[in-house]
């Protein structure tokens, strides 16, 4: 089913010579027939359309455990969704054959955001995950999903790179019970190259979301030659503490060669080990190496004492050292959501 009309997008103003988003830091200019970087948002006669609303390009079941979320329940499935487009340029992206992909009208059937909903429900998924692209820019789409999430009682999980402006992240926050944010490193150089975008507005969605009360967890892929250096990742993990994020989940991930890092070696154990030691040696309670099977660093220990509270292996996992959200043995309150 196509719907027909063009949904008038959100966060724009006219300015001279056409109409300025005002969604992400990128802010583009866009002149009548012109898309934005994002590839989804478009200046149609004088106003700003979301040529994806109601398109998603994938619609998988997913383990919460893949995003990754391990402190956001556990053991439950998430009803993911994407539609093509990305703010983000990511010489690494791993999905860069939807994330870089102009729309194509036709190519997909529309799914109102009710209809999203009722999938969900229906493979009895517990959450609704706004994933696999950049999320922000199918902005409105997200929203719309996750405000009848809410009403049938479904969780929102946002899986995004965090490149997003300060008000639209926050009216979005009222709709978002956990996010997962992909903070690439800790240089706005390596940002630059790495990705086309700049640090600090990340950082700032970092604090924002920690201010609005959303279940945070933090991924790091760990790319050789770009953002595997040790010194930066010890920079990166003080800022973190100085800013109140010990108890928030750091996962440092794999790199295996892809798009046009394909030529790259796989990020080595050893120093990813080495950058586990530096996080927890810094005062980040909660780590986690992620693309790397069978270790326990994938298994949540108490910060307190130390007891085994949730053990995992890849995505299965089992929950034995907890009652609610507290340590069996010492009854120390565990950052997260579980129920």
């Amino acid at each position: 089913m196509q719907n027909q009309e063009l949904y008038t997008a959100e966060y724009w103003e006219l300015s001279k010579g056409g109409v300025r988003c005002t969604l992400c830091p990128h802010t583009c200019l866009l002149k009548d027939g012109e898309t934005g970087v994002c590839r989804t948002r478009k200046c149609v006669e004088d106003k700003l359309v979301s040529l994806v609303y109601g398109y998603p390009c994938a619609l998988h079941i997913d383990p919460v455990e893949k995003k990754p979320l391990y402190h956001f329940k556990p053991s439950s499935q998430t009803f993911s969704l994407s539609t093509t487009g990305c703010n983000l340029r990511c010489l690494n992206c791993q999905n860069f054959s939807i994330s870089q992909k102009n729309f194509s009208v036709g190519e997909f059937d529309y799914v109102a955001p009710q209809d999203i909903v009722r999938m969900a429900m229906d493979k009895q998924c517990r959450s609704v995950s706004y994933t696999y692209t950049e999320p922000i820019i199918y902005y409105e789409y997200m929203r719309d999903v996750a405000v009848v999430a809410h009403e049938k009682g479904l969780a929102n999980i946002m899986v995004s790179a965090g490149y997003i402006n300060k008000k639209p992240l926050r009216d979005l926050c009222r709709y978002i019970d956990a996010a997962n944010i992909d903070l690439k490193c800790f240089n706005n150089k390596t940002y630059q190259k790495l990705s086309k975008v700049d640090l600090t507005p990340v950082l700032n969605t970092l604090e924002l979301l920690k201010e609005e009360g959303v279940c945070l967890e933090i991924t790091n892929l760990m790319v050789p030659g770009y953002t595997d250096d040790l010194k930066e990742i010890g920079k990166m993990c003080q800022w973190l503490v100085d800013k109140g994020f010990d108890q928030v989940p750091l996962h440092f991930s794999r790199f295996y060669g892809t798009h046009k890092l394909s030529h790259l070696q796989t990020t080595s154990i050893e120093k990813m080990e080495k950058a586990f030691d530096i996080a927890k040696q810094t005062g980040i309670k909660y780590v986690y190496l992620g693309n790397v099977r069978h270790t326990s660093a994938e298994n949540t220990y108490c910060p307190a004492c130390h007891q085994l509270l949730i053990e995992r292996n890849g995505y299965a996992t089992r929950v034995s050292g907890m009652i609610g959200s507290k340590c069996t043995k010492c009854s120390n309150e565990i950052y997260g959501v579980f129920d």
